[in-house]
């Protein structure tokens, strides 16, 4: 041994001695350091030499001097792994180990398969080593060990034995951070993971089945989408398959299911849930008695459970076992547990629901400190201290209703003004806080309620942009079906308080939500394009990008989950471009309103040819605002009339125009005839006083109302005193008075004035299917005699087409609206009140829908005649958007469309079809041109002209809208 010590230390010298003599100008200075290195890591690895740092830095200067592409840098990196790997051996430094997954990541793609430094490289000293030291390292979710863990999985291609572990380090390690900060691309990023994981796994690795919907649920609170809870609950219900009674981690997939379950139940009300939540949590908790590393976790989420159970049975023995067990939870963390603060506020909430049976002050005083120690220990930037401020706020608001001290529901209202503004929480929870501001500050008459108002509808705005098709952004609108009326709720508010123009912003910006999220990817910008032609492409570009995004996206499966992942991500990622792309746009001096929600100067464009009357029904109070073609807007009070006779209203309504549909032509109807009297004295007449008497508007004049909640299904154009006057005339109806249409919102009537700036020769159109396929509806008889009969009155001058029969197809349909600016359908139209999107028209094939108009952009588009049923309905999930058919083909381009609010008889349609086309067309004959914007006025004069000939409710069923 003496022996071979003294060789190894001569070899030192002597390696030494060469290097002495090769300075590093030297072309021999990186081999005489590497010889040295060698030599004195043998000394080391047999304990002759302790000196490892020194030997370290030897083979680091050599690698210096041996730059990629140098033929020996690949053999420098894995001798300098050698080191740190027997460095790491005796020392366990972490920086080694995350030096060595560097030094392997760059390594592995110089060392082609079957050479000789692959496979020492490739081995199990090698990189295999340092992937198992790499896992073994604790949980930590900074960006430098997020940033190692990536690097680790690039070790372990698809098929390596590792590859499974490294997947999930890294998905806790980036779940851990969006626990702490909150970005969804994190947790997006952990979904991925955690499905190659369950993809890679047999079926006895329940953990990663665990893990997957763990993350799903909490993308859930997070986003909203029902589709991760669905999935969630599918994924712990199998994992708890396999993990039977007497399993040892069976506790898990209780607890967990229990979660999600709750979470069901609030979202779908169903009791059951939350019974079976209980009853998985309780034998959770069994599983884990005292002394169990998860027995304080299991207390908390039981505890979550039976406060949730009391909030909605109020059986006071949910309450007090839950704040006993929050108790024991609490006591049973440390002061340093990364979720203590959840127990603090959970205790929190318990007590001040207490406080409101007990009324004692202690209760309450413990629940605000305990919420102020829970913000304590949470940073700044925290996701759950939103959380702890909903609980803050729910303390203060429980004292100020019992005590009635100003200053709490002050500080209630802060909290609130925090919680909802908290930029690392996702957007249901704070879209929830902003929507209890507005009942809070509404109910305490606070001054903040306007604030409140304007805050929920910009997140939800902002909460609705991050869905990337039409479909799954009313669906996450519907889902805050508990703040359905918040729009026509803000603008009577603004009412109230005496701001018009606000009340108007408010209304529009609630109501078009859909729409102008819709439209936001197709505004115009020739402006735009004069001003700043770079920004403007980009922007178009970026549009176009998210529109087909969008498109694309709409044709996955929802089955192939990955794939809808991949497709959100990728849409969220060109959405941010966007949105910055918008931002610069938005920093040129007259563009700073760009895509903002308009303001009642731009909203007041619609008013332009007349003024447009917007009706307002909410719970505090029902009324019209019009909106005259300059100046400010007239308030207009209906103190006789209330939602609830509104919604009576409609469904009278409803009753009346299904049984005149069943009467006899001659016979009278007396019902109708009472309801649209009582539409004109308690809603139209004071409207009519103040465009007679203030606005001293002249008779025959263009009107608009754009109706909101229980006033869409009401009809309004119809409204009539049914009286005789002292010289035996009769009293003048609204359509005597005026030329009236409806608009969806002021926002569409300026956009369709927009796009009429372009004026190309008209084509025309008529579209029939009177003889749709099985099970789709009776065959319409008159439909052909219909389309002949508007052949020959539409003007020789445009370029005429029909398609009707076979040849009238989803597609053939679809081409048509694009080719042509004029279109007449007669057909079946079917509004779907579960989907309004999938409203449609019924074709020989397969039904043209909503969707598909709205997918077409078609700006030169005209003038729109829907001789069919329904086509101008809304659906009760989100009456104030107006969406249907009529409204869908506006929105494509179409400036002028006449829909139908029920059922139409196509026998007698024909009638009211002749009179709109004589009166439209009747001036062509003498040189005039077709002119869309006449199409109000000829429905006026036709509904006049048919009164003999057509039933009042065909009459009308008729409504105009747009220009």
């Amino acid at each position: 041994m003496s022996k071979t010590v003294s060789h190894l230390n001569n070899a030192v010298m002597h390696f030494q001695f060469v290097l002495d003599k090769c300075p590093v100008s030297h072309p021999d200075h990186a081999t005489a350091l590497t010889d040295l290195a060698w030599a004195r890591l043998i000394g080391c690895i047999r304990d002759v030499l302790q000196e490892i740092d020194t030997t370290t830095s030897l083979f680091r200067d050599a690698l210096a001097l041996r730059p990629q592409p140098h033929p020996d840098h690949p053999l420098s990196l894995y001798n300098l792994t050698l080191a740190l790997t027997w460095r790491h051996k005796k020392k366990s430094t972490v920086a080694d180990i995350r030096e060595l997954a560097q030094l392997y990541h760059e390594l592995l793609p110089l060392c082609p398969e079957g050479t000789y430094l692959r496979s020492i490289v490739a081995g199990e000293d090698g990189v295999d080593y340092v992937i198992d030291e790499c896992n073994d390292l604790p949980p930590d979710a900074s960006d430098e060990v997020i940033h190692l863990r990536r690097v680790v999985l690039e070790l372990c291609p698809l098929g390596h034995r590792l590859r499974l572990r490294a997947l999930n380090e890294l998905a806790r390690a980036v779940e851990a951070r969006f626990d702490q900060h909150g970005s969804i691309d994190d947790l997006d990023t952990s979904i991925q993971l955690g499905r190659e994981a369950v993809s890679l796994c047999s079926e006895e690795h329940d953990a990663n089945l665990y893990n997957l919907a763990c993350s799903l649920q909490s993308r859930f609170r997070h986003q909203g989408n029902p589709n991760d809870l669905d999935e969630a609950i599918s994924l712990l219900e199998e994992a708890l398959r396999l993990c039977p009674v007497g399993n040892e981690y069976r506790d898990n997939p209780l607890d967990s299911l229990g979660g999600v379950l709750l979470q069901r139940f609030k979202k779908r009300g169903d009791i059951d849930d939350m019974n079976r939540a209980i009853i998985l949590r309780r034998e959770a908790l069994t599983l884990c008695p005292p002394g169990h590393p998860d027995h304080d976790t299991m207390l908390h989420n039981l505890a979550n459970a039976l406060k949730t159970r009391y909030d909605e049975l109020h059986v006071s023995e949910d309450l007090d076992e839950a704040i006993d067990l929050h108790r024991e939870s609490l006591r049973s963390r440390p002061l340093d547990h990364p979720f203590r603060h959840k127990n603090l506020y959970s205790l929190s909430l318990a007590l001040s629901s207490h406080f409101t049976q007990s009324q004692k002050n202690e209760d309450i005083e413990e629940a605000i400190t305990l919420c102020q120690e829970s913000l304590a220990t949470l940073s700044s930037m925290h996701p759950d201290r939103c959380s702890s401020y909903m609980c803050m706020q729910e303390a203060y608001l429980s004292r100020y209703e019992i005590l009635h001290d100003a200053a709490d529901l002050s500080l209630a209202i802060e909290t609130f003004r925090l919680a909802s503004r908290h930029p690392t929480q996702g957007f249901p929870i704070r879209i929830l806080g902003a929507y209890k501001w507005t009942v809070a500050a509404e109910k305490h008459g606070h001054a903040s309620a306007l604030e409140a108002y304007m805050t929920f509808l910009e997140l939800l705005d902002a909460h609705l942009a991050t869905r990337s098709s039409t479909i799954s952004r009313r669906e996450a609108a519907a889902a805050f079906h508990y703040a359905r009326s918040l729009p026509v709720d803000a603008a009577s508010y603004a009412t109230r308080s005496g701001n018009l123009q606000h009340a108007v912003e408010l209304v529009e910006q609630g109501r078009g939500q859909q729409w102008s999220l819709a439209s936001r990817l197709r505004t115009p910008v020739e402006d735009l394009q004069s001003a700043n032609p770079t920004l403007a492409q980009n922007y178009l570009e970026l549009s176009k990008l998210i529109s087909d995004a969008a498109q694309s996206s709409a044709t996955i499966s929802d089955r192939d989950r990955a794939a809808v992942d991949r497709a959100a991500i990728e849409y969220r990622k060109l959405t941010r471009q966007w949105e910055a792309a918008v931002a610069k746009i938005r920093d040129l001096p007259a563009f700073s309103r760009f895509l903002l929600p308009p303001s009642y100067k731009d909203l007041q464009e619609a008013a332009r040819q007349g003024p447009v009357i917007v009706l307002i029904a909410s719970e505090c109070s029902c009324s019209a605002i019009i909106v005259p073609t300059s100046g400010d807007p007239h308030h207009v009070p209906f103190p006789s009339i209330s939602l609830a006779d509104l919604t009576k209203l409609k469904d009278r309504f409803t009753r009346a125009i299904r049984d005149a549909c069943r009467m006899d032509p001659a016979e009278p109807r007396k019902d109708l005839i009472a309801l649209l009297r009582t539409i004109w004295d308690n809603i139209m007449l004071p409207i009519v006083d103040v465009l007679e008497h203030v606005l001293k508007l002249k008779p025959r004049s263009r009107i608009w109302l754009c109706p909101t909640a229980a006033f869409t299904s009401i009809p309004l154009h119809a409204a009539h005193p049914f009286k005789t006057k002292a010289d035996c005339s009769k009293e003048p109806c609204l359509e005597d008075l005026y030329i009236c249409s409806y608009t969806p919102t002021l926002a569409a009537l300026v956009r369709s004035r927009q796009l009429m700036k372009k004026h190309i020769p008209p084509s025309f159109v008529a579209i029939g299917q009177g003889q749709p396929g099985a099970g789709k509806g009776k065959a319409l008889l008159a439909v052909d005699s219909e389309l002949v009969l508007v052949h020959k009155l539409v003007p020789a001058t445009a370029n005429r087409t029909t398609i009707s029969g076979d040849a009238a197809t989803r597609a053939g349909a679809l081409e048509a609206l694009q080719q042509n600016n004029w279109v007449h359908l007669a057909c079946h139209g079917k509004q779907d009140p579960k989907q309004p999107y999938h409203s449609h028209f019924v074709m020989r094939d397969e039904d043209l829908t909503l969707l598909d108009i709205m997918e077409r952009n078609i700006p030169h588009a005209e003038f729109a005649f829907l001789s069919a049923c329904h086509t101008a309905v809304g659906d009760e999930e989100t009456p104030d958007e107006v969406i249907h058919l009529a409204a869908g083909l506006q929105f494509s381009g179409f400036k002028s469309v006449i829909g139908t609010l029920w059922q139409v008889d196509d026998a007698v349609a024909k009638h009211v079809v002749k009179a709109f086309y004589t009166s439209m067309f009747g001036h062509v004959k003498n040189g005039g041109v077709m002119d869309c914007t006449k199409a109000a006025w000829a429905l006026n004069r036709a509904t006049h002209a048919v009164k003999k000939t057509v039933p009042l409710e065909q009459r009308m069923v008729f409504i105009h809208i747009a220009l």
